[in-house]
């Protein structure tokens, strides 16, 4: 299963996509994820379903006390890109 996920809020300068990297090293979810220009980030991960539900669930209630999400574009993409790892962009 692949998400491709943007998330607003206040998520750049908080530590959003290093606490997203720490959580997928967790939970076996590989892709990666990135700051955009507009201050938003975007990722994309793939891996088992339930490994993808609690690292979205993780990542929507905020994995640190500075991150607020406010909103998320989430798609559901039709087939695995074969990601090894998790990395920061």
């Amino acid at each position: 299963m692949r998400i491709h996920v943007v998330f607003h809020g206040r998520v750049q300068g908080v530590g959003f996509r290093y606490s997203a990297k720490q959580k997928a090293l967790e939970l076996d979810v590989h892709g990666w994820v990135k700051n955009k220009e507009d201050g938003t980030v975007e990722l994309e991960a793939e891996g088992n379903e339930a490994h993808l539900r609690k690292f979205m669930g993780a990542l929507k209630n905020g994995l640190n006390p500075f991150i607020k999400v406010t909103h998320i574009d989430q798609k559901l993409l039709d087939n695995e890109a074969g990601y090894s790892t998790f990395s920061v962009k």
